[in-house]
């Protein structure tokens, strides 16, 4: 597996001072020259940490690949087809949430995918579709026209007790099998620690972990470049 870094926390830093510093765009090069694999951010309509400009960077400055978190919404799919990231992975998004809660509904809007679907692949950019391990949602991905779901694995990183998180690694399991049989390529995400990512081995078929938070949070006492050494020591 590889490892793609979420820096949206170095942002949401920066934000809270409303400065220039921390810069996510060094973040970044840190992380690459530590081994990921991938630079991961989310923009996200209310701006609340990665701006524009942060990803107009990014894209000129990554020297592995960008992936852009965003919501199927107008401006901010404006900014990506402007920007052509490598990938980008689209997810649901409240404004009143702290974090993204929750897998796409693709089933539901599967129209909308598709047309976004569509889009971002015309600039060049392979999409991923962030899901809950739903036989019903990955089936509507791999009719949706996507090269990817990323796995959400928030339901296993929250799970209380060694019965609850066999259950959950259980069902992650059973989606990337199904996935795998209709042809999309699989990675996961969301929740992801030191403690939990090794449990991903027993996932078929997972090319990526996107993990930010424990990593950024990690990097307070360590450094980001050793924190994501230990990491990748861990997925490897």
């Amino acid at each position: 597996m590889k490892l793609g870094v979420n820096i949206d926390h170095v942002a949401t830093l920066r934000q809270a001072r409303g400065g220039a510093a921390p810069e996510p765009v060094y973040a970044a090069a840190i992380a690459e020259q530590a081994g990921a694999s991938g630079i991961t951010v989310h923009l996200r309509e209310d701006r609340r940490h990665i701006q524009d400009r942060d990803v107009r960077l990014l894209r000129e400055t990554v020297q592995t690949k960008l992936n852009l978190e965003m919501a199927v919404a107008p401006d901010v799919m404006e900014v990506a087809l402007q920007v052509r990231p490598q990938c980008c992975c689209l997810v649901p998004e409240r404004r009143q949430e702290v974090t993204t809660e929750g897998g796409l509904d693709v089933a539901g809007q599967l129209a909308q995918v598709r047309n976004c679907v569509v889009k971002m692949q015309s600039v060049g950019t392979v999409v991923s579709l962030f899901i809950a391990p739903e036989e019903e949602q990955i089936i509507a991905a791999a009719k949706s026209g996507a090269q990817f779901i990323e796995l959400h694995t928030g339901s296993f990183a929250n799970a209380k007790g060694e019965s609850e998180q066999n259950f959950e690694l259980d069902r992650l399991i059973i989606a990337a099998e199904k996935a795998h049989s209709l042809g999309l390529r699989v990675n996961a995400g969301h929740g992801l620690d030191y403690f939990n990512a090794h449990l991903m081995h027993h996932v078929p078929y997972l090319e990526e972990l996107n993990i930010g938070h424990s990593i950024i949070s990690r990097a307070v006492f360590t450094g980001l470049a050793q924190a994501v050494r230990e990491m990748l020591d861990i997925i490897k």
